[in-house]
């Protein structure tokens, strides 16, 4: 017994030693030895070999089985509706050259074209698609993403079981204790500087603490960033806004610089996290019935970004996580605010792990341990230059450019629905607009009939 009980506390600390010397010190002191970049390589080759052993096998299930939400399953073209019912009523009319102009204040034959769109839209959802898991077109040797890979070779099995091993034996309990690490620095750390009197160095002590418990937090889901052009770093006294992946976005984003978070206060764990931070550097935590008051909002928000020594907030304007192939509407609340916009687009590998969360299907402990049993966390970010709203053009314009920005520099596709569509119905004002811009048709039509008429009269 003396001498099992010696054994395993030789391997208790020489794990210990391992992981503050070799990861947690580095962590803190920013210093990377290139292991988690010679791990990403390693994957990528054991992914090109697992590949073409079963690449016959997909290719004859992907003929048969349709790959659910994919891209582009109906060939829209970009037409107008009044061109589209245009079409209709000539066709009704044996193709004659007959529009608008001379037809009546209603055809039936209009109806198709409402019904035709909606059997479109209930095929090739934009808005549901953009809530489920990404698919692959190769298996990452995780679990079966693709609905067409049935038929795995007895090798791929043996190292899917091998994967299995090191990725919750190996890894998941080293990732476990980084990530309880991390955060219980945080809260301790932050909590002491709070007791310190303000000023210039309580405010550098507070970044510095927020940035290497950050870094301790990003080890702990091996993720690997890579920051682009970061001469366009958000600066103090700005607005920073990004797409929304996952509840981890902050700790990517927070890695490489500190931010002013925004947010409604929560009990539990994230509640004395929140209070901790708070003590230690001017963050914004509304209570639930604030944050339903724009005006409350948006005065808190104002009086932060007219202090120029204060960190620049971090804000996710969709409100919800997207699953990393699209960008969602913006909410238009930040870019009321006559402040600096510093967009950021950010895009992760889905090869190496999914890390979009589907917070109707996970809850938080289930989606962070599906993060930390993944592979390993792979994702590129980049600063876009920094934006303000040109003259004459209002809150919503602003916010669709530079949604448009962040999308068409991640590689994302940009929409222009609502992210709360995720949980609740479609708004009125959606059908509204729709009926109006039909009824606008038909109006101009009588219109341009009697003035037509009139002309005749002349």
């Amino acid at each position: 017994m003396e001498l099992v009980a010696l054994m395993l506390g030789i391997s208790f600390t020489a794990w210990f030693a391992m992981l503050v010397f070799f990861i947690i010190i580095p962590a803190i002191c920013g210093i990377s030895f290139g292991f988690r970049r010679l791990y990403m390589k390693s994957l990528l080759k054991v992914f090109e070999w697992a590949t073409p052993k079963h690449a016959q096998g997909v290719v004859q299930e992907k003929n048969r089985v349709c790959k659910p939400y994919a891209n582009a399953l109906i060939a829209r073209e970009p037409t107008s509706l009044e061109e589209e019912i245009k079409e209709i009523r000539r066709g009704n009319n044996n193709g004659s050259d007959r529009d608008l102009d001379s037809a009546s204040e209603f055809e039936l034959s209009d109806i198709f074209y409402f019904a035709r769109r909606g059997m479109e839209s209930i095929v090739d959802d934009e808005v549901t698609k953009c809530f489920y898991a990404e698919e692959l077109e190769s298996w990452n040797l995780l679990t079966r993403s693709n609905h067409y890979v049935h038929n795995v070779p007895l090798r791929l099995r043996v190292l899917w079981g091998l994967g299995v091993f090191i990725r919750y034996v190996l890894l998941l309990g080293l990732r476990v204790t980084l990530a309880f690490a991390g955060v219980a620095l945080l809260v301790v750390l932050t909590l002491l500087v709070g007791l310190l009197p303000g000023g210039p160095w309580k405010s550098w002590l507070s970044e510095q603490v927020h940035l290497r418990c950050c870094r301790i937090c990003v080890r702990a889901l091996t993720a690997i960033i890579t920051f682009h052009d970061v001469e366009n770093m958000p600066r103090n006294g700005g607005i920073c806004v990004a797409n929304h992946t996952s509840p981890i976005d902050v700790i990517i984003l927070a890695s490489d610089r500190c931010y002013a978070m925004v947010g409604q206060i929560q009990g539990g764990l994230m509640g004395v996290m929140q209070r901790s931070m708070v003590k230690a550097s001017p963050h914004i935590w509304f209570e639930r019935s604030e944050a339903k008051d724009r005006q409350i909002v948006t005065k808190r928000l104002s009086e932060h970004v007219e202090d120029k020594t204060k960190l620049p907030i971090l804000i996710f304007p969709e409100g919800t996580c997207i699953n990393n192939t699209s960008v969602m509407m913006f909410k238009k609340g930040s870019f009321e605010i006559s402040a600096t916009v510093y967009p950021v687009a950010i895009k992760y590998d889905p090869r190496f792990g999914d890390a979009f969360w589907n917070s109707s299907k996970f809850g938080m402990v289930s989606y962070l341990l599906r993060m930390m049993s993944s592979w390993a966390i792979v994702c590129s970010v980049w600063y876009l230059p920094p934006m303000r709203k040109e003259e004459g053009e209002d809150a919503v314009q602003f916010s669709n450019r530079v949604k448009a920005a962040i999308a068409r520099q991640g590689g994302l596709v940009d929409l222009l629905w609502d992210g709360g569509l995720k949980r609740a119905k479609v708004k009125h004002t959606f059908k509204e607009e729709q009926q109006k811009l039909y009824s606008q048709i038909l109006v101009g039509t009588q219109e341009d009939s009697s003035a037509e008429g009139n002309g005749s009269d002349d």
